[in-house]
């Protein structure tokens, strides 16, 4: 089989899509679609996300140093787009895609998005920047689920939750599992 090269370019996939919300001191909320997100650290838990300068959700999240990583499931794919093509300082996004916003447990200015199934709540420990987006370094302090998508054993079941996937500039579901972690163990 031959290989072609390629360009340097962001072309790890599929990836997780969240919409994040956040919030400043005056009471102004926000919604931002991202895909550049991923878990971090385990002890203590923390997720990254990269946000751009410009982006008005960046300045909310620089002065609250907070921000909820919302998990939209299908149901929410629309909404999830509709955030991540407009701006919230052309119009509030909650409104325009139909979202419900609900005080967060941990967090005095981010709202988490009631309608997505998790909402992980995040204090801001470190900003990196990187380039064309800087890394907000997010430590858990907060996780809200729909009891529905609860496994008997506290966990989630991804495929109740039905998280969105982006990849090639295109939306993604996953829909089975193949393969538990640890499975694979071969013997000798």
């Amino acid at each position: 089989m031959s290989k072609k090269s390629l360009a340097p370019e962001t072309l790890l996939y599929p990836v997780p899509v969240v919409m994040v919300s956040c919030g400043n001191r005056k009471g102004d909320h926000n919604i931002i679609t991202i895909a550049w997100v991923g878990t971090l650290c385990s002890e203590p838990p923390m997720v990254g996300i990269s946000v751009r300068p410009e982006r008005y959700s960046y300045d909310m999240i620089k002065e609250s140093n907070e921000f909820v990583v919302n998990i939209p499931s299908h149901d929410q794919l629309k909404a999830t787009d509709h955030c991540g093509i407009v701006s919230g300082r052309d119009q509030d996004k909650y409104k325009s895609a139909g979202l419900n916003k609900k005080e967060a447990l941990s967090l005095k200015a981010a709202p988490i998005i009631e309608d997505c199934p998790v909402n992980i709540e995040c204090i801001v420990k470190n900003t990196v920047p990187l380039g064309s987006h800087d890394l907000f370094i997010g430590e858990i302090t907060a996780v809200q689920a729909d009891e529905e998508i609860i496994t008997a054993k506290g966990a989630i079941d991804v495929k109740k939750a039905n998280p969105l996937a982006y990849g090639a500039g295109e939306y993604w579901l996953l829909d089975q599992s193949v393969l538990k972690h640890g499975e694979s163990k071969i013997s000798k």
